[in-house]
């Protein structure tokens, strides 16, 4: 299981900035292709789950089901969140291929 190189990965990626959290702005960094992975925590509610899905497939952004909120908030050392945005190709890359082989979350 690759939880703990993921949550490398965030926590590395969160201390350089190059994460976007919360709904409204990962939208508004999704509609600029700004971001190059959308991370969706699992208990997002199905309203947060279709218009994230929607719109990243729409710009062609991948998007992967992963944790939960309060996992994903511990993981970039903050509050509960529901969605990240990964700003950085390089860390979007690194994070898709942990995600890949440990939970397979494709939404």
């Amino acid at each position: 299981m690759n939880h703990s190189k993921v949550q490398q990965f965030l926590g590395l990626a969160q201390r350089a900035g190059k994460l976007v959290t919360g709904e409204e702005l990962v939208v508004k960094a999704v509609r600029a292709k700004q971001v190059h992975l959308v991370i969706l925590a699992g208990d997002a509610s199905e309203n947060t789950r279709k218009k994230l899905t929607d719109k990243s497939r729409s710009y062609d952004i991948p998007i992967r089901l992963f944790a939960d909120r309060y996992r994903l908030g511990q993981y970039i050392g903050k509050e509960q969140r529901v969605v990240i945005g990964v700003k950085d190709p390089g860390f979007a890359r690194e994070l898709l291929k942990y995600m890949e082989q440990d939970e397979g979350g494709n939404v």
